[in-house]
Formats: C-alpha cells, structure tokens, sequence
C-alpha cells in the first residue's frame, strides 16, 4: 500500500468517479457524484490514493462552525469520508484517518482541530475514527440524515 491524501479540484472528477460505496452505506456518506454536484461555498475535496489509483474520497469543510454549533470558527469539518466498497477491508480507511493528522495540519495551518459527526449505527466508521486518532467528544448530534450520530474530534496542532 502506498497511501497518500492530496487535494482533487473541481475539475478532477474523472480521478475519484470509480469510488463507489455500497447502496446501505450511502446514507452515511452520500456519494461522490453527490458531492461534486452540490456547489457548497468552503468545501474542499480530498482523494485517498494507492499509488495513482483513487480508493476513497472526503471534502473538508471550511465554514463547518456555521452549520453545526458545537464547531468553533477555528476547526474544520470532516464530511463524506468513503472508501471504495472493494477496497473496504484492506486497511485504507484507517491508514487514510491516521494520515489526515500531519495532512490536514499542513493543508489548514490556522485550524486547531477537525470535527467530524459519524452515525451511532455505524459502529464500524466510529471504531476507524478513534483507532485514527479522533476522540469522541460524548456529545451527540441528533439531527443526522440517518439518526443521531457521535460527534469526535482530533486535534491538529503540533504537540510537544
């Protein structure tokens, strides 16, 4: 595996296209063609790739503090994280959590922290997220598309 995150422009669509979550994880993460078709102000895409080929997809969500009240101006949203379903099982998607530490904190030297929310029926993404780094906040974000959902929380400035 050679893993690594970068940035996808607008225009880069053909490069993420083949990921494809299965239909039951959808209303967890929406799809990629979803995602390029809303034209959301202060979002940013992200690819996961092995090598050149794509294996997952996130945006970051720069205005995030100004839909969901627990985030503060200074943290940055994590939305729409997906793993290809038949790259689903290989260890991508933990690899991808643990890199977005030192990625996002280049990427985004002002944030403090990434928020993400993730389903509470979703056992499998929450498990992911903390073994990644992320540390569930104990509060609880009830008005999830599918239920309410855990809200965690990684830090991204240097430590030490």
């Amino acid at each position: 595996m050679r893993l690594c995150l970068r940035p996808v422009a607008r225009s880069e669509f053909d490069l993420v296209s083949r990921i494809q979550v299965t239909p039951d994880q959808i209303r967890f993460s929406g799809t990629v063609a979803q995602a390029f078709e809303e034209d959301e102000e202060g979002v940013d895409f992200h690819a996961v790739l092995d090598g050149a080929r794509a294996v997952g997809f996130f945006k970051t969500d720069r205005l995030y503090h100004e839909t969901y009240e627990f985030a503060r101006e200074d943290e940055l949203g994590l939305r729409a994280f997906m793993v290809h379903s038949s790259d689903q099982g290989k260890g991508y998607a933990t690899a991808a959590v643990l890199a977005l530490k030192p990625y996002l904190a280049a990427r985004y030297p002002e944030r403090g922290a990434v928020l993400l929310t993730v389903n509470m029926q979703n056992p499998s993404a929450i498990r992911c997220y903390l073994k990644g780094g992320f540390a569930d906040t104990g509060g609880i974000y009830p008005h999830g598309l599918a239920g309410p959902q855990h809200i965690l929380r990684m830090g991204l400035a240097a430590e030490g």
